[in-house]
């Protein structure tokens, strides 16, 4: 049996849980409602993250009313439902110290909502209509407000290589989860063969390879209770995953730009192209 799509995620609120789907519509900038929305700083509008704020994980939102309407819900928060404002109030917002623009504010209610559960003076945003921003790496592509990619795609023969190190070191295997990915393979051949994938077709979709994902501190964080539970993964991945020309970082999965928009499922069967001589590493994009 070939590769298939094991799993399809998207995630509405950056940095918030993700919606697991059975059929995701990919349009240019990735997963129709992927990070369409953002928490921001209330002051300066630079994006809030599972790096400082792991209770970020534990928001769950749920699009609804073909993305009209946007459920918020978190324990001891209850619940808050909004009408989505796609022409309201603008902000300039900013992710890593660069500004992406202005986005549109989504209210004082979603605002204070997210202020008391982070426990940081903070705006929800959306992309605004005409919001266009480039990606980096082999194939750039367009991005909403991932951090600089459209699509990440993980293989569960990438996690099962990981969780049989960290068990051997004696650790507790990790989910995928923790990487956060939009779309899961199934019947890969060797742990990170995603790497090497220069093109991938499923369903109607194709996307390109972009670079290798640079991983951080997020997957030391539990994704259902929003609190750190490190050091596993990023210990295991830094004894075998390093990547010098980013800073040492560790690596895993692939970020990808949608060079053909499309229909894809879960079941569906996985073509790739791939490199003869390894992925190139890109490097790291110009300031």
């Amino acid at each position: 049996m070939g590769m298939t799509v094991h799993e399809l995620t998207y995630y509405p609120v950056k940095g918030c849980a993700g919606t697991a789907v059975d059929t995701a519509r990919a349009g240019a900038a990735g997963l129709e409602h992927d990070r369409v929305f953002m928490v921001v700083d209330a002051v300066d509008g630079s994006f809030r993250s599972q790096r400082k704020l792991p209770a970020m994980a534990a928001v769950r939102p749920e699009v609804r009313d073909g993305g009209r309407v946007l459920r918020l819900d978190a324990d001891g928060a209850g619940e808050l439902v909004l009408e989505v404002d796609p022409e309201g109030r603008r902000m300039p917002v900013s992710l890593f110290g660069t500004p992406v623009g202005d986005a549109v504010d989504q209210g004082d209610r979603a605002a204070g909502w997210f202020s008391e559960v982070l426990g940081a003076p903070s705006r929800l945003v959306r992309v605004r209509d005409g919001f266009d921003r480039d990606g980096w790496g082999e194939t750039p592509g367009k991005v909403n407000f991932a951090d600089a990619h459209a699509v990440l795609v993980a293989s569960l023969a990438s996690l099962d290589g990981l969780n049989a190190r960290i068990e051997e070191a004696g650790g507790t295997a990790v989910p995928m989860n923790r990487f956060r990915p939009n779309i899961v393979l199934a019947g890969c051949g060797a742990p990170h063969d995603e790497d090497l994938m220069r093109r991938i077709t499923a369903g109607s979709v194709e996307l390109a390879h972009s670079v290798r994902a640079m991983r951080c501190a997020v997957p030391m964080v539990d994704q259902s209770t929003g609190v750190r539970s490190g050091p596993e993964p990023v210990r295991t991945l830094s004894a075998y995953r390093r990547e010098p020309r980013y800073e040492n970082k560790v690596s895993f999965g692939l970020k990808a730009a949608v060079l053909r928009e499309g229909v894809l499922s879960v079941g569906d069967a996985v073509e790739a192209e791939w490199y003869e001589n390894g992925a190139p590493d890109p490097g790291r994009p110009a300031p």
